[in-house]
């Protein structure tokens, strides 16, 4: 994500590097090349433009102090102006009504029956509430059926009428349902069009007019680049909708949607796809978007990440055993499954600043601690509880056993002996930190 935008961006700033001062003359030539990148990017060519003028009018009327560099005061000038690009400040949802209604809008390949999904559970498992999905694409095939199955996976219900092809009445009936039941939210899916037209448009309208929605959600595919803007500005005309969702952000995409789109339609970013996982959905931050395409990191997200997954009695556990010496090779395969539960391994590791960028021509694959987990699972009990007694004639037994060799089980009994030494040590310095070791409560 982001990751040709963010090269160019820092060869741009290196043509300060070794400047005293910041004048007209290498000003130009520096935002020439961030002007260039952001068109490459896919922004808007009038956001791209206004973007520099911006830029350039704030780093000539800055005097540089002794103590930064020009091309550091450049970056600050440039990360701040993105994130103003982008919103300035993270735009919360709408909740409010009884029960609060969410519409989902958007072109068909966009994402939105995906994100309905994701987005209910995300609001049930971290803001307490007890959504209904509503169903109410009525022409792509299989889109019920999608639904249904999206809410299996979350546990939360779906309302559909599969014989009455009239969405609008599907709309009120859901929202109807929900009153009933007690359920005090509902998102309801609707169809799209692979290009717009006039009958979605006025079944979309005809729809917001008869629920009257909390809020109205326009999801987009980030990586169509300007159509996705286009789209944007075309519905935001018909529906005055309040968000942008940028879906699918962990592929190929250049960012000219991310970057263009609160400009040219004056809605905010709220949400950011990054994944096929239930749990890929992402609140948007301005300001830690702008840190990811400068190549900072984005270490408050990492640990925003790290504490969903936080157990304090798991935690309280594992302190205990490492206090005593007991971790095991159990404690360990956990803490691997807390991490795997985090998201994507790339991902993760682009969070961290200075990480980003080494990483970027490294293939990890979420499947990295496979051969760990194997190794783990071709132990027996005893030997995962007791790995002491993990002699030669085990380990063979081992690396048959899980299809690797004897030396990668070498190397993981010896990762192993590290990692116990490492967080009892952390565990036990400054008189003894109650916190636990790898995932540390802010």
């Amino acid at each position: 994500m982001f990751e040709n935008l963010s090269d160019k961006l820092e060869r741009s700033f290196k043509l300060l590097k070794g400047e005293g001062r910041i004048t007209e003359l290498n000003v130009a030539e520096t935002l020439k090349e961030v002007r260039r990148a952001l068109l490459d990017a896919d922004v808007n060519y009038k956001v791209a433009k206004t973007f520099t003028d911006t830029v350039k009018e704030k780093a000539l009327g800055q005097n540089v102090l002794t103590s930064v560099k020009p091309s550091q005061l450049m970056v600050k000038i440039v990360h701040d102006e993105l994130t103003l690009l982008m919103g300035g400040e993270t735009a919360d949802i709408d909740l409010k009504g009884s029960p609060a209604v969410i519409l989902m809008s958007g072109l068909q390949g966009s994402g939105k029956t995906t994100f309905s999904g994701k987005l209910a559970n995300m609001l049930k498992s971290k803001r307490g509430k007890n959504p209904l999905l509503a169903a109410c694409d009525v022409y792509r095939p299989a889109a019920i059926e999608q639904l249904k199955i999206l809410g299996e996976q979350t546990g939360i219900p779906v309302y559909s009428e599969e014989d009455n092809k009239n969405p609008v009445e599907i709309a009120k009936h859901a929202v109807a349902e929900a009153k009933k039941t007690g359920r005090d939210l509902v998102i309801v899916d609707t169809a799209g069009r692979l290009a717009i037209d006039e009958q979605m448009m006025q079944e979309i309208a005809a729809i917001k007019k008869a629920i009257n929605p909390d809020e109205t959600l326009f999801v987009v595919d980030s990586m169509t680049g300007q159509d996705a803007v286009n789209t944007a500005k075309e519905f935001n005309d018909r529906l005055n909708f309040d968000g942008v969702v940028l879906t699918k952000l962990d592929g190929d995409t250049r960012g000219g949607a991310a970057l263009s789109i609160r400009t040219v339609v004056t809605k905010p970013i709220k949400f950011v796809g990054t994944g096929e996982k239930m749990d890929a959905l992402d609140v948007f931050h301005p300001s830690r978007m702008a840190d990811r395409i400068l190549g900072m990191g984005d270490i408050v997200s990492l640990v925003e990440k790290a504490q969903e997954q936080f157990d304090e009695e798991e935690a309280k556990r594992l302190q205990k055993r490492l206090a005593k010496d007991q971790f095991d090779f159990n404690d360990f395969m956990g803490q691997i499954r807390q991490i795997k539960k985090m998201g994507n391994l790339k991902d993760l590791a682009s969070m961290i600043p200075g990480v980003g960028k080494m990483m970027k021509d490294i293939d990890i694959k979420d499947d990295s601690f496979k051969n760990i987990e194997a190794i783990i699972s071709s132990m027996t009990p005893k030997e995962r509880s007791t790995p002491v007694i993990l002699n030669g004639s085990r380990r063979l037994r081992i690396a048959k056993g899980s299809g690797t060799t004897v030396q990668e089980v070498n190397n993981l009994i010896k990762q192993f002996d590290q990692t116990r030494k490492m967080m009892k040590m952390i565990t036990t310095t400054k008189g003894g930190d109650k916190r636990t070791p790898m995932l540390k409560r802010r």
